[in-house]
């Protein structure tokens, strides 16, 4: 099973070949990984996500060029859950064309502590439809 999540363009978006910006990839999986882990984790009643979670990598595959238009659309799903730090992938589409394709390896974190945390049952339980066979 797979996220979508639809993403608007902005101009500030592109750089100076009209294309969208490389780093901009970046947040745009961010706006999708936002989407699915905090707004669809709260409509499941699981906000501990909003607590704290940090990047420790992200791997992307640039495909092909994006060019300013209609909203991209982003699918998302987890590879790897352990208590400790999941995997999210993602691949981006420009239309039916497959634009990027990326990877985040995430870390629960707590924030007053300023230390990695342990995913909560319920976390766990959010994510595990998500998680590729």
């Amino acid at each position: 099973m797979r996220f979508t999540y639809h993403c608007a363009l902005r101009w500030s978006d592109l750089d100076a070949y009209g294309h969208v910006n490389n780093a901009r990839f970046l947040t745009l999986y961010e706006e999708a990984r936002v989407a699915m882990m905090f707004v669809g984790a709260r409509e499941a009643g699981v906000t501990s996500f909003e607590e704290g979670i940090v990047v420790s990598r992200h791997e992307v595959d640039y495909l092909r060029p994006v060019d300013y238009g209609d909203p991209v659309r982003i699918e998302l799903w987890i590879e790897d859950l352990k208590p400790s730090r999941f995997t999210v992938c993602y691949e981006l589409f420009d239309g039916d064309l497959l634009a990027s394709r990326a990877r985040s390896v995430l870390v629960p974190y707590d924030l007053d502590r300023q230390r990695p945390r342990r995913m909560s049952e319920a976390e766990q339980s959010f994510l595990k439809p998500w998680l590729s066979t």
